[in-house]
């Protein structure tokens, strides 16, 4: 199924294979979007019940089964759950885990390049290969720095998002995920670095899009 999917995906963009996994994951992201906008809901409902579960907590603390029911109540009066910003989170893992199998192909993306750069090799592959002062290593640190600047505004974002109510654990941590992205670009072949880009630019967009509209 893979090899035949690689294979199309290659095909309707020309031969060129990064084209395709660019293409191949914006129509991905695409087909998601609905998924997007429920999480963008869900988090917008949770913003605006932050103080009544803040209260909620105060009041059944000690009675995890009370608060349990007391904040599904909650929830339900506004057509939601304390789940409802989650399932749509899983259900895109399958896509998700599609389109890195796509870009991390080992034989079809053999032979082909981003501007001199192999798709299907890494950086450290690429340096001891090319030397430092490369076009493909030159290629392979441009998607790097433009990752980082992605998971930057992404943290920006997620930072701006968390409440004083929340785990300092929890406030501090969160905001650094996104730049797990560019460590695993940084350890993956470029294709995957490709992938990972276009794809963390899109949520960081699709975030920005939603957040001023109405949902």
């Amino acid at each position: 199924m893979i090899d035949s999917l690689v294979s199309f995906v290659i095909g309707v963009s020309g031969g060129h294979a990064a084209l395709g996994i660019v293409l191949f994951t914006l129509a991905v992201r695409l087909l998601l979007l609905p998924l997007g906008i429920r999480q963008a809901r869900s988090a917008r409902v949770r913003e605006r019940l932050a103080p009544m579960l803040r209260e909620l907590r105060k009041r059944f603390g000690r009675d995890p089964q009370r608060l349990a029911k007391e904040t599904s109540a909650l929830f339900a009066k506004e057509g939601s759950s304390p789940f409802a910003g989650i399932l749509p989170g899983l259900a895109q893992l399958p896509f998700m885990w599609l389109m890195f199998r796509v870009a991390t192909h080992p034989t079809a993306l053999a032979g082909h390049d981003l501007f001199g750069a192999p798709l299907g090799q890494q950086v450290a592959a690429v340096l001891a290969h090319y030397g430092l002062f490369s076009g493909p290593f030159s290629v392979f640190a441009l998607v790097l720095v433009l990752m980082a600047v992605v998971a930057w505004l992404s943290s920006r974002t997620v930072k701006s998002a968390l409440t004083d109510d929340q785990p300092e654990l929890i406030r501090r941590v969160t905001p650094l995920l996104p730049f797990g992205s560019v460590l695993a670009a940084a350890v993956l072949p470029l294709a995957a670095g490709l992938y990972l880009l276009v794809s963390t630019a899109w949520t960081v967009g699709e975030r920005a899009v939603l957040a001023t509209r109405p949902l």
